[in-house]
């Protein structure tokens, strides 16, 4: 089986020279797996990508590939985009403080 990874974030499997999406084995799992809407939530506080990383102490390039999907939030940094998601005013004063 010979597989590639699209520009898009898909993988695909080459047959025959032709192009199969490859779906996820466990989509159920995958789902609880999705990354938040981090760019959602960053054009709704109307941040660029380099205001949204200095507000939260992270490298740009971090928000980049949460953006773009090549890495999730974890731990802390998802608690926190939960936080932001539901009260960006207060998130971003408190951390202003800090």
């Amino acid at each position: 089986m010979r597989l590639r990874l699209k520009a898009d974030g898909r993988i695909v499997e080459l047959r025959d020279g032709q192009e199969f999406p490859v779906q996820p084995a466990t989509p159920a799992a995958q789902d609880e797996a999705a990354p938040l809407a981090v760019r959602d939530l960053r054009r709704r506080a109307c941040l660029t990508q380099m205001e949204f990383a200095a507000k939260l102490g992270v490298p740009v390039e971090t928000i980049r590939n949460w953006e773009q999907g090549k890495r999730a939030p974890r731990g802390p940094a998802r608690a926190l985009l939960a936080v932001i998601a539901h009260a960006p005013d207060t998130v971003f004063q408190a951390l202003a403080k800090a």
